[in-house]
């Protein structure tokens, strides 16, 4: 009896220390997260919006445009005056270590073909249907990469000319216009062209990917895009669909293919191809975020009472 009411004891104690660690531990996660969470809360849009940040090595601009009345003969021949540009100064306090010298940066880089050389490059790609109708136009070493599209490692040359080749999205979006523009020199990776798109279409061809032609129209967000070139002035790498502003057009903030999916109503079956909802992780975070922010501020009004 005593040493079975032992062992009840030893094994009610070792429950005991166990249940007590992994309460710790999840008080420790728990705190862990509300730190991280009151920490972090002006990125998540609860920082107080009195909060003003020191302005490091600032020197202030001012600058001053002024216009006198210009003359000019009506229909009747007679002399008027157009009314006068007001003067208006500009102060500004700019802050010059946290901007990149640009012109300095892609000299450094000292990459044999130019910006405007790389541009021309460029738009050749594109123009050639992303690549497709000239193959020689890519390295052997050429990858495609979107933000789903083409896992970490992109896909390879073969596999790029395959599929995009195949898939002819013109046939079911007629009007298809890709509006790339602003095309530009990365200042940090040489041989690199970045541009944007903001892509439209209309559903009113033979269908997208085996549908009736709904008749619908879409617009996507700007998207970011880039080719990268060799010194050779080959291919190397094609990125496309990193949205940069995901409240704008009509494809739920979606770019690649899986925006003109969702804007006709034909949304792929995976959640990738969804427009974004945070993850229940991500809402907790915020939550505790808020909680923490209004106590410390519950907190610093009792001090100050």
């Amino acid at each position: 009896f005593n040493s079975h009411s032992t062992s009840e004891g030893a094994l009610t104690k070792k429950k005991k220390r166990k249940f007590d660690k992994n309460m710790m531990g999840f008080t420790t996660k728990i705190t862990l997260i509300a730190f991280v969470a009151s920490n972090i809360t002006p990125s998540l849009g609860f920082s107080s919006r009195n909060t003003v940040k020191p302005i490091a090595a600032a020197f202030t601009t001012t600058t001053t445009i002024s216009a006198e009345p210009v003359a000019s003969t009506d229909s009747g021949g007679e002399s008027t005056a157009s009314p006068a540009v007001s003067s208006y100064s500009t102060t500004a306090l700019i802050d010059e270590s946290i901007f990149l010298n640009e012109e300095e940066s892609l000299a450094e880089l000292n990459f044999p073909i130019t910006e405007a050389d790389l541009i021309i490059k460029a738009k050749e790609f594109l123009s050639a249907n992303q690549g497709v109708e000239r193959p020689e136009l890519l390295d052997t070493v050429f990858t495609f990469m979107g933000p789903v599209v083409g896992g970490s490692d992109g896909l390879d040359r073969e596999a790029y000319l395959e599929a995009v080749g195949g898939f002819n999205i013109k046939s079911a979006f007629p009007d298809l216009n890709p509006r790339f523009h602003d095309f530009r020199a990365d200042k940090l990776d040489a041989g690199r062209i970045w541009f944007t798109s903001v892509a439209s279409g209309t559903d009113n061809g033979t269908g997208f990917l085996g549908n009736k032609p709904t008749g619908k129209s879409f617009r996507t967000p700007p998207q970011a895009c880039s080719l990268k070139f060799n010194e050779e002035g080959k291919a190397i790498k094609y990125t496309i669909g990193h949205v940069m502003e995901r409240s704008v057009g009509n494809t739920g903030g979606l770019g690649g293919i899986f925006g003109p999916a969702y804007a006709i109503g034909k949304a792929l079956p995976f959640p990738e191809a969804q427009p974004y909802q945070p993850s229940k992780r991500y809402r907790l975070i915020q939550f505790i975020g808020s909680v923490a922010t209004k106590l410390k501020k519950r907190k610093e009004a009792k001090e100050t009472e």
